[in-house]
Parts: C-alpha cells; sequence; structure tokens
C-alpha cells in the first residue's frame, strides 16, 4: 500500500469517527443532564487551551522528530476518553472535553504536512487525499443519526472508538516524520507583529471570525437546535451527510471557481451564501429547510475556507508563509470557536433556534462587509515583505 493510500483510508476513518460522534456529542451532554449554556462554556473553555497548547505540540513534533506518535495520541487519546462522557458531573465532563481537545487540537496539522508533502511528491493534489475525511464525515453523520434511533446516545462512543482504532493503525504504517515540514519557520511573535501592522489583512481576519464563528451554530448545536423545532436524530443525521458531503465537489473545484474568480471576490461570495443560509433558516425555522437548507454548506464554508487558506498563501511572503497560517487557524478556529460556542450557546438556551440563527445571519453580513472590504483593496496586491534587517512593511 503506498503512502497516498494509506493517509486516503487514515483520513477516511478520521471522517467516520468525527461524524459519528463529533456531531452528536452536544446531544450526548444534553441527553447527560448539562445545560446548553454550560455545553457552551465547556467547549470554549477546551477550545481556549488548545489554543495555548498547540505550540508545545509543534515543538515535539519538530525539534524531536515524533511528528507520527504526536498524531497518533491525538487519535487514541479522544477516542479512549469518550466513554467517560457518561457522567454527569460537570467538572469532570469540562476535565475530559479539556484533556481531549488538548491532544487533539494539533491533528488537522500534522496530518496535513503529511498529506502536503506526499502530494507533492506523487505529483497529486491535497484536495484528493483531504475529501475523504469529508466524505467519510458525510457517512459518520448518517451512520451516527441511525445508530441512536436503533440504540441510545449514550453508546455513541462505541463506534467512535473502534472507527478511530482502524484510523490508528493507518497512522502507525505513516513514517516518523513527513519529508516536508515548514513550521514555526521564522519568529512567530516576529511574523504576528508584521502580519496584524496590515489592515487589510486584520480586515481579513475579523471578517473570517464574525463568518465562523457562525459554524458553532452547525457543528456544535444543530442536532440539539433541529430536536428542538420537531426533528429527530435520524434526519438530523441525513442534514450532516448532505453537509459534509457538500465539502466533496467544493474541494474538487474551488481552485478552478477561485482562478475565474479570484481568491477575494470567492471569500466574498461564500460569506454572502453564509448571508443566505441563515437567513433561510431565520424565516423558514422548519426541519425540512433545516435539512435542506444543507446543500449550502459546501458553498459556504467549503468554498470559504480553501480561498481563505489560499488568500493568506497570496498575501504573506514566504517566509511568514507558516506564521500566516498559524495566526489565521487561531483566529479562525481558535478564537472564532471559544466566541461562537459561548455566544450561540447562550441565545440558543436564552432565546431558542430563531435568536440564534438570526445572529448568525448579521454576524456574516458584518463579516461579509468586512471582506468586501478586502476585495475592493485587492487591486492594490498587499504583500508582507521581509527586510534583510528582519520584518517590515
Amino acid at each position: 500500500m503506498d503512502k497516498l493510500m494509506k493517509l486516503r483510508g487514515f483520513y477516511l476513518f478520521l471522517g467516520l469517527a468525527g461524524g459519528s460522534f463529533g456531531s452528536y456529542l452536544t446531544l450526548l451532554l444534553k441527553n447527560n443532564g448539562m445545560a446548553v449554556s454550560q455545553i457552551g462554556m465547556m467547549m470554549a473553555a477546551g477550545t481556549l487551551i488548545a489554543i495555548c497548547i498547540q505550540p508545545v505540540w509543534g515543538l515535539i513534533a519538530d525539534r524531536y522528530n515524533q511528528a507520527r506518535l504526536v498524531l497518533i495520541l491525538s487519535v487514541a487519546v479522544p477516542a479512549v476518553l469518550a466513554g467517560f462522557y457518561r457522567f454527569d458531573y460537570f467538572i469532570v465532563m469540562l476535565l475530559i472535553y479539556t484533556v481531549s481537545t488538548i491532544f487533539s487540537a494539533t491533528q488537522a496539522p500534522i496530518a496535513d504536512s503529511y498529506a502536503i508533502a506526499a502530494a507533492n511528491k506523487a505529483g497529486s493534489s491535497y484536495g484528493s487525499i483531504r475529501m475523504m475525511m469529508s466524505i467519510g464525515a458525510a457517512v459518520g453523520a448518517y451512520a451516527g443519526g441511525q445508530y441512536i434511533e436503533l440504540f441510545s446516545v449514550s453508546t455513541i462512543w462505541l463506534p467512535f472508538l473502534l472507527l478511530s482504532s482502524v484510523a490508528v493503525i493507518f497512522a502507525l504504517t505513516l513514517p516518523r516524520q513527513a519529508e516536508e515540514n515548514h513550521m514555526m519557520s521564522q519568529s512567530f511573535s516576529q511574523g504576528v507583529k508584521q502580519l496584524l501592522s496590515n489592515r487589510i489583512f486584520l480586515a481579513f481576519l475579523g471578517g473570517c471570525f464574525l463568518v465562523n464563528q457562525t459554524m458553532t451554530a452547525f457543528g456544535t448545536y444543530f442536532v440539539v437546535a433541529f430536536q428542538s423545532v420537531g426533528g429527530s436524530a435520524s434526519y438530523a443525521g441525513i442534514a450532516l451527510f448532505i453537509a459534509s458531503f457538500t465539502n466533496v465537489p467544493s474541494m474538487l473545484y474551488a481552485s478552478k471557481v477561485i482562478r475565474k474568480l479570484g481568491r477575494e471576490r470567492t471569500l466574498l461570495i461564500g460569506a454572502l451564501i453564509y448571508v443566505l443560509r441563515w437567513g433561510i433558516q431565520v424565516a423558514f425555522p422548519y426541519p425540512s429547510v433545516m435539512v435542506g437548507v444543507q446543500v449550502l454548506h459546501g458553498l459556504s464554508f467549503g468554498l470559504f475556507y480553501i480561498a481563505a487558506v489560499e488568500y493568506v498563501s497570496q498575501i504573506t511572503s514566504s517566509e511568514i508563509q507558516a506564521t500566516g497560517q498559524s495566526v489565521f487557524n487561531i483566529v479562525f478556529s481558535g478564537f472564532a470557536g471559544i466566541l461562537g460556542n459561548l455566544l450561540n450557546g447562550l441565545l440558543l438556551s436564552e432565546g431558542g433556534v430563531g435568536l440564534m440563527n438570526l445572529a448568525c445571519m448579521l454576524s456574516a453580513a458584518v463579516g461579509s462587509l468586512l471582506l468586501l472590504y478586502v476585495a475592493r483593496s485587492s487591486r492594490r496586491k498587499v504583500q508582507l515583505p521581509v527586510s534583510s534587517n528582519g520584518l517590515s512593511l
């Protein structure tokens, strides 16, 4: 089995595991007696700690040449701990979620470093490898919904443990270190200072933050919100399947769309589709609409994310590429996840699905305005250079 097949197998089972468990974790915790606002607090705290701990994992993976070990731990530890989500004590749940998040936080960057290196070596594309995770997540989300209907949400950790174990087996077959690793090649603090002194990049980060914080309303609270308006777990699984599966064509054709429209315009279109996606759910808060609107997921999240990653690559010089992507991920996944989990959990708990969806629509709309400013400024082709004496504008 060649390396590309191993990585595709790893991503497939990683997606199957995450789709079958992660999509229903909020429902499991709510079933254990936790309030939605408590769940939001717990997930926000876990995300904050993960942001702080991520550089430590990078140090272990890079300096001590232990990328494979870190990748294995990032899958195995959360899988083993998942069985302990059956407890109904908040402090125990917080501890389990935090430890799981500390280990899983490094999963994406290290897995992607393997995938990018393997794709470059084989003359393939990163998207052709990464899309296996979207396929796995789609099937896993649908299967998870069916599992809950047939059995119980309290045992959803069992298939998660089994599928994660298969992913670990695939990870064990990978080399000790990816062939290429450009992480932390420059001074992180200098790079951050350089990036944040550029107002276009700040507007881009602000737009991404406001748009992506709405995704926690989907990723964290969708199943609970869906059931609150009369939907069932099995139909929630269908909705999650549609959402994940629409990422596949987005990843395959995003590069063509970006070449035709440009990164900035693609970002803006993706953000406006977010506004449309939430606006439809505000106007028609029905289970059937909440299922059907998921066809927009690939056009919103899928296109938006790929265009954002490519935009960071465009606007930053080669010397601070790694820093640019790190800052983007901290804001896009980290800070947006913290605010989104706290805010959307509170809104759902106090005002219901309608209030949460309305807030998401408005947040995405403001984010779109910031990205409109970025798109209009794109003619200047601002890039962050590096002088011989250090980083400077």
